[in-house]
């Protein structure tokens, strides 16, 4: 099953802090922007926030408005989301408000936090170990598996920080309030680390909106991974890619695909689709390739993402697609559905992109996208 989208959600002062240093918690939002956050909520298929927000904060992560409670009953969904926290120790109250208030709870930990949690919770929320340390991955695994397809993400500031950098983060909504906190030892929303694309890695902004006095913005991630594990931002480029493939002119004899190159900072560097240009036999990644000039530098770092496996083998042109790329100097391509036997039994482009060297990367819970605009030619796969 797929991982949930995770939308991670905080707001800051004007320098970024998510709070002062006093004994109370500094609200930095008003109630339109609260409402906002009881929105996102009630969309939400489960909350997550880390055991030091439920120490620090107590929050009850629960939907407050009974009309959006009543919407999510009415849909076939529980009136509260799956609440989730994260505690490597498992040291966890049960008498924290998490564990007292709406809604089924869920606790990720480690092998030996589970031994602790599950004696001092016990009912109260179901423990699940994830190993010698906690495997962000593996969460969202387990999550998908349980049909989580939104996850929220409230905190704290460590949870956002190894999501981000682990590129495991589909977006992030920011509300900005109006005031500057301007203490040394405040807590900053991300810390230091190893980010995706290095310290100046650009994320793109998706939308902003004034809520009552803050500024909320949303963001999406850009930067691609560099391994063959699939980032957030590459499934990003990889939906955009299958979204081009329905531009393509239909035919009854070539598939729609389409394709995208990204450089290693994010940067689109080019885009095409099966027969652009009203060119009949012009292929999605040959398109997007043609556009850069070879000798651009940018190619040797840069992933390209195509809807359909690049082609092993072609009749109308000299080189396959999977050769091109490879001639190009791309060490990293990203896919969503290998190439059916309709045409050319027995495609390879994979194999032969990761016999030059090139990482290859599938996403096959975009195979389906992929698919779309060539039903007519195979038989889309039964939705399980």
């Amino acid at each position: 099953m797929p991982r949930p989208h995770v939308l991670l959600s905080a707001a800051v002062s004007l320098d970024g802090c998510l709070d002062d240093t006093g004994e109370g918690r500094l609200l930095l939002s008003g109630a339109e922007d609260f409402d906002r956050v009881d929105a996102v909520r009630a969309a939400s298929d489960a909350i997550l926030v880390g055991a030091g927000t439920l120490r620090a904060d107590r929050p009850r992560l629960l939907v407050n408005s009974e009309a959006r409670r009543a919407e999510r009953v009415g849909e076939g969904r529980p009136a509260y989301p799956l609440k989730v926290t994260v505690s490597g120790s498992g040291e966890l109250d049960p008498g924290d408000p998490f564990f007292t208030t709406g809604g089924e709870r869920l606790v990720y930990t480690t092998d030996q936090g589970a031994l602790l949690a599950r004696a001092r919770l016990g009912a109260a929320a179901q423990v699940v170990a994830l190993g010698a340390a906690v495997d962000w991955a593996a969460l969202l695994d387990d999550l998908g598996e349980r049909g989580v397809r939104r996850l929220m993400v409230e905190g704290g500031a460590r949870v956002h920080t190894q999501l981000l950098r682990l590129g495991l983060a589909d977006e992030l909504r920011l509300a900005v309030a109006p005031l500057v906190v301007g203490e040394p030892a405040a807590p900053r929303l991300f810390g230091p680390g190893a980010y995706p694309g290095g310290p100046r890695s650009r994320m793109r902004v998706l939308d902003t909106e004034r809520v009552g006095d803050v500024i909320v913005t949303r963001y999406a991630p850009t930067v691609p991974g560099t391994t063959d594990g699939v980032t957030a931002a590459d499934r990003y480029w990889l939906r955009l890619a299958c979204d081009l493939a329905a531009d393509c002119p239909p035919s009854q004899t070539a598939f729609s695909v389409g394709a995208v190159v990204v450089a290693a900072d994010g940067t689109e560097l080019a885009r095409g689709h099966s027969r652009e240009g009203g060119d009949p036999v012009v292929h999605a990644e040959e398109a997007a390739l043609a556009k850069l000039p070879g000798d651009d530098p940018r190619l040797a770092a840069a992933t390209v993402y195509s809807s359909l496996e690049p082609c092993a083998h072609r009749a109308s042109r000299p080189k396959p697609c999977a050769r091109l790329i490879v001639d190009a100097g791309v060490r990293r391509v990203v896919t969503a559905w290998r190439e059916p036997d309709t045409f050319v039994p027995g495609a390879d482009g994979m194999g032969v992109l990761a016999q030059a060297g090139v990482v290859v990367a599938e996403v096959p819970e975009l195979a389906g996208a992929a698919i779309l605009p060539n039903s007519h030619l195979v038989t889309p796969p039964t939705a399980s």
